[in-house]
């Protein structure tokens, strides 16, 4: 059976034509789904009943399950999602004072093999249909406190987005859609490790928008494709001629991700080459100081480097950012989301 919760308004539409109802009924459908949250078909008053009859009778409205939810002392949530097929994903919730933030995945596993992070180490099991992405969104919502809603979404959990490009479009139609849940695409990012085809061709997307930020992390194309595998097809030349080509808005800028690893990325030396290597582009510095795992080989940079780092940045004019790790005692921050599942990778 179809899930609705992949469907866009448009798919719902046309279904709704083809099955000889009137077409506004997608909207009022959206509507329950997203707007009133209803998750039965009988609670969709304002449809006729044999349009109820027989949408019960074609979709489902299954969600995944509410697995594992852990805590931190910081206040992030991090909850396992159980897919129907019984594979799990991880998901965070970060709440601030003055609003939440969710960061989302896209797969089971991950394919790009990034030597940093404990997502990799799962190999690429499958990806996640549009139903799953959604549902990470609808069900983190029921864990807000009441009168609480999420504002941002950061397609930054497990995954690469671009390797599952179609669900992804499909997600960000529901996610967008005013009659869904009605995020504004400036609060929606998307990172990906800088599959160049995939960045292009999002960019040419009419449909959807989003915030785009590029996991770099090596400032030569040798040090890069040591710990990314990725850049050995995705070269870092042709990677940064790519953003430098994308038409931005006024104020929009491209986050690049900066992995600061201790005794590999963090020297002073590296910040030198970040800075010629980003001139010219309108661009914003996010930097990560490594999250240690047992699992990785890696160390996370002192506080005096990373400052130091930062600042190197800023006095040459490009805006530095330094991102505040979040749920490391649940295993919840940048790098560190890896849900056992079923090892059958693809």
């Amino acid at each position: 059976m179809v899930n609705l919760y992949s469907k866009t308004e448009e798919q719902v539409k046309d279904w709704l034509v083809q099955e000889g109802f009137k077409p506004f009924g997608a909207a009022q459908i959206f509507n329950w789904l997203y707007v009133h949250q209803v998750r039965d078909f009988s609670e969709m008053l304002n449809l006729s009943k044999d349009l109820r009859a027989k949408l019960a009778e074609t979709f489902s409205l299954s969600l995944p399950g509410l697995g594992e939810v852990l805590r931190s002392e910081d206040g992030t949530t991090k909850f396992v999602c159980v897919l129907e097929d019984g594979k799990k994903i991880e998901t965070v919730l970060l709440s601030h004072e003055d609003h939440n933030t969710l960061c989302v995945s896209t797969q089971v596993g991950c394919a790009m093999a990034c030597k940093f992070c404990l997502t990799a180490t799962l190999g690429l099991i499958r990806n996640l249909e549009p139903h799953e992405i959604v549902g990470q969104v609808l069900l983190a919502e029921t864990l807000l406190p009441e009168g609480q809603s999420l504002r941002n979404l950061v397609f930054m959990g497990m995954g690469e987005p671009l390797h599952n490009y179609d669900n992804l479009i499909l997600s960000l139609k529901i996610l967008l859609n005013r009659r869904g849940l009605d995020f504004s695409w400036r609060r929606v990012t998307l990172s990906t490790s800088g599959l160049i085809e995939g960045i292009k061709r999002f960019w040419a997307e009419t449909e959807v928008s989003a915030m785009l930020a590029i996991s770099l992390n090596g400032v030569t194309q040798e040090a890069r494709a040591q710990l990314m595998p990725v850049a050995k097809k995705h070269q870092l030349e042709e990677l940064i001629g790519a953003c430098r080509e994308l038409p931005l808005e006024t104020r929009q800028r491209i986050t690049f991700e900066y992995v600061l690893l201790a005794g590999v990325t963090d020297d002073l030396v590296s910040a030198k080459r970040l800075v010629a290597l980003l001139n010219g582009i309108k661009a914003k510095v996010n930097l990560i100081p490594f999250n240690e795992h047992p699992d990785l080989p890696y160390k996370a940079p002192a506080p005096e480097q990373v400052r130091a780092f930062q600042q190197y940045l800023l006095d040459r004019g490009l805006l530095c950012t330094v991102r505040k790790s979040r749920g490391r005692d649940v295993s919840a921050a940048c790098g560190q989301l890896a849900a056992k599942a079923s090892p059958t990778a693809c």
